[in-house]
């Protein structure tokens, strides 16, 4: 939301918040409250109401530019609906990378073949979608995915693992439970700690808690982890020949808030800036090969409502779109 239009709404009294309210959208406001279980106080709801109407028009803005052919998705009024872009934001955390990158970065080997598409999740690789939210866990959850496919490599299991249990625990290695995480801090955690839980015995409650994790109920440990260098070439070979990987990506952005398919494209959006942790899955394009369309297939941690199923298709080959290239790292198990 434009500073200034948030900052008229906060001097509006409630009445005249909901007075100004558009009228003609009654109904589509009733539908997205029931759908997303939103309730508000009486002070709350024209404030929320304003919020709301401004990202609706946003997104019904941007929707008629892709069906006039200037953007390659769509946006939709997600459970993010009420929320302005500050608010927003302090759901993501920056996450300080350049020092560690240059210790630990590694190129992958050369491939002589590697396939057009892939996506691990038909090869039984991933979890079921997660929903973090209003904990900044996204480090976690990428983590836990991370390390979930290398077990699955490994063993044949596929076995959901505890996002929590990195949440309460890895504060010793640098992280700082619901407030900022780092991918890095919470593989070394594992790595450190020598296991790490399943989300059915460590369940995941959306706050940070004091660390109950015990050896026993150990469901995954890793012996080392490496980062990727920063080229999507090799980012290419990694998530082709390793399985997913852990990623960072600027996500600091209205359209990635209310991002609903197709592939994304910000020309915002920072390569160097690294604010929310994914799971990186696959890669693949869309139309013919020569079209240019060409895609990386992350995982969320926003729930179903969010994107295609808590999934999204980031613009590849563009420059490190996003800075999806910009700190990729998996684990060793």
């Amino acid at each position: 939301m434009r500073p200034a239009i948030w900052l008229a709404i906060l001097c509006l009294g409630v009445s005249e918040a909901i007075l100004s309210s558009d009228p003609s959208l009654d109904s589509e406001w009733k539908e997205w409250k029931i759908k997303y279980d939103k309730k508000y106080s009486m002070e709350a709801e024209g404030l929320k109401r304003a919020v709301w109407e401004e990202n609706m028009k946003l997104v019904k803005q941007h929707n008629i530019e892709y069906y006039q052919g200037k953007n390659n998705f769509t946006m939709q009024v997600n459970g993010f609906g009420d929320m302005t872009r500050g608010e927003f934001r302090k759901m993501l955390t920056d996450v300080p990378f350049p020092n560690l990158r240059k210790k630990r970065s590694i190129r992958q080997p050369i491939a002589g073949y590697l396939p057009k598409f892939v996506d691990w999740r038909r090869r039984g690789y991933v979890t079921s979608v997660k929903h973090q939210g209003r904990c900044n866990s996204c480090w976690a959850f990428s983590v836990a995915g991370a390390i979930e496919g290398q077990m699955f490599r490994k063993t044949g299991r596929l076995v959901s693992l505890s996002a929590q249990n990195l949440v309460d625990c890895s504060r010793m290695e640098g992280n700082r439970g619901c407030y900022t995480g780092s991918t890095f801090y919470a593989l070394k955690y594992v790595w450190n700690n020598g296991g790490l839980e399943a989300e059915l015995t460590y369940p995941y409650e959306g706050r940070e808690g004091h660390c109950r994790y015990l050896p026993e109920r150990s469901a995954a440990r890793i012996t080392d982890l490496s980062f990727v260098s920063n080229s999507e070439e090799d980012l290419m070979r990694a998530v082709a020949t390793i399985g997913p990987i852990s990623v960072g990506i600027d996500a600091s952005h209205e359209s990635f808030t209310f991002y609903r398919g197709g592939i994304y494209y910000e020309p915002k959006c920072g390569s160097n800036t690294v604010n929310h942790g994914v799971l990186l899955v696959g890669y693949g394009y869309e139309g013919r090969e020569s079209d240019g369309r060409k895609y990386w297939l992350i995982k969320n941690s926003y729930g179903e409502g969010w994107g295609m199923n808590d999934y999204m298709k980031i613009a590849r080959g563009r420059n490190n779109h996003c800075g999806i290239a910009t700190y990729a790292v998996y684990p060793r198990v």
